[in-house]
């Protein structure tokens, strides 16, 4: 659904810092607004808050976008105003922009706890093996129509200091590994020593050490600690200080270690695209034993909603049923009013085919209504023929006069339904996403099951409408003579 707004999503180096951030985001807002004058304002947030409902590093920047009205941009198109900030920030290095909607990016995150149409899963106990992997499913998801952005933090590096503190040592030099774990932590990242109550407010006492501005290998090694038998030890000659490469960050789901790849589609339906990503990635991708992949995102709902509309169906088919019989007392004649929904169906069909629109669930919804229609033209047909053999009128003539008689209402309950779906749609702007796609399926079915039960249906009923034994009876309670 368009939102009627626009959310850039910045990814920059996971180890860059707040006031990096921040200066890369300014960089990003004043490209944008000097370049798109469609976008008029922008507010963005980096980081997370500190209720800590959204979890976000520093390298992570939610832009909001407030946009002109679309009579007033250059071209009024969505689409093309997100390839045009995206031709913007590919001008920029070091970031990576993914592009969503706000209610969107939540949705998503509340289906999967990751923003993105599709959110991959690789779940497995090796950090490299899942680095590697993850690396080529996301290669394989570039490839495939309608990708706009797949990303994945899973092969991206941080640089860690390693500290390996020799006990033999620092036994030697009386110092205890503990209190030397505790200065050096203040050094890098501060100790919280206590609580000060100012009225109201409590202010946290953090003892820092020169290190925690920025920590330098190399200076870190010279440190020097003082022991409690007043002995100074120096950093290298307790421990090992190195400069390493390690994973951006661990993540864990019901105990097992996974690595996230995410993927943003347009152009083309999330359904098909999925599968297609499937078939793609089960074919080219090897996963060693031990190793699995769980599909997650928005396609999620609509497989749900699917699933429930194969239930949902084929119960209501058989409770229509049910009441037809209960009220025609005919399971023959029951039987040719349930046909009219394949015949409104035909049409639904076709019509997103001309159109261009996808099986979305709001086509779904509109082929339900198109039953309750179809349903109700099939029985004002029937009834009415049913109505006339009553009266003595031969099988073939009171399924020509029925047919004539009932041209009329069944035109009119048609044409009233589908002139009140019409601005339906031609709607455009946000929400239309929701509105066409039934009217369409609506109104391309009732073109269909209009004509079928107006032609077909009166040759169907008089060709199956009633047994032999019914019509012999008819014809014999009510001879032509007494007809005419």
């Amino acid at each position: 659904m368009d939102e009627g707004s626009t959310l850039v999503q910045l990814a920059k180096y996971p180890s860059i810092s707040i006031d990096h951030s921040l200066e890369g985001d300014l960089k990003v807002q004043r490209a944008i607004l000097s370049q798109v004058p469609e976008v008029t304002d922008i507010i963005a947030r980096v980081g997370s808050d500190e209720l800590g409902l959204d979890p976000m590093s520093p390298n992570e920047t939610d832009s909001f976008m407030r946009l002109k009205p679309r009579e007033e941009w250059r071209v009024q198109d969505k689409d093309w105003l997100v390839e045009e900030i995206r031709k913007v920030l590919d001008d920029l290095p070091g970031i990576e922009p993914s592009f969503t909607q706000p209610i969107e990016m939540r949705i998503s995150e509340m289906l999967t706890g990751a923003r993105g149409d599709l959110a991959i899963k690789l779940f497995g106990p090796d950090l490299k093996e899942l680095s590697r992997i993850s690396g080529e499913i996301q290669a394989r998801l570039q490839k495939i129509k309608g990708t706009t952005e797949a990303m994945t933090v899973a092969n991206d590096t941080v640089d860690y200091l390693q500290i390996d503190i020799d006990r033999l040592a620092a036994g030697r030099a009386g110092m205890p590994v503990d209190m030397l774990q505790d200065m050096m932590r203040a050094d890098v990242e501060g100790v919280r020593a206590g609580v000060v109550a100012d009225g109201n407010r409590r202010v946290p006492i953090v003892i820092k050490g020169a290190g925690s501005e920025g920590i330098d290998p190399a200076s870190f090694t010279d440190q020097i600690y003082r022991a409690p038998s007043g002995q100074l030890v120096r950093t290298s000659d307790v421990a090992t200080v190195a400069q390493i490469a390690g994973p951006v960050k661990l993540e864990h789901e019901n105990g097992s270690r996974f690595a996230l790849v995410q993927a943003f589609v347009s152009g083309r339906d999330l359904v098909g695209y999925v599968e297609e990503a499937k078939a793609d990635i089960g074919t080219n991708v090897k996963l060693p034993p031990g190793y699995r992949i769980v599909w997650g995102g928005q396609f999620e709902n609509q497989q749900r909603a699917s699933a429930r509309l194969m239930i949902v169906l084929p119960i209501a088919v058989l409770l229509i049923f049910v009441v037809l019989y209960a009220t025609l007392n005919s399971a023959r004649a029951s039987l040719l009013i349930i046909a009219n929904i394949p015949f409104a169906a035909v049409g639904g069909i076709i019509s997103l085919a001309i159109s261009g629109e996808y099986l979305s669930v709001p086509a779904s919804v509109g082929f339900i209504a198109l039953l309750g229609i179809a349903v109700l033209n099939g029985l004002v047909m029937v009834s009415y023929f049913r109505q006339l053999r009553q009266e003595g009128i031969p099988l073939a003539l009171a399924v020509r006069q029925g047919a004539e008689r009932r041209l009329r209402p069944v035109l009119m309950t048609a044409s009233i339904a589908a002139f009140g779906l019409v601005p339906l749609l031609f709607a455009s702007g946000p929400g239309s996403e929701i509105q066409k796609p039934l009217a369409i399926v609506v109104i391309g079915g009732l073109v269909t099951s209009t004509l079928l039960t107006l032609f077909l249906l009166p040759m169907l009923y008089e060709r199956f409408g009633e047994s032999t034994a019914e019509r012999e009876a008819g014809d014999l309670e009510h001879p032509a003579g007494e007809t005419a």
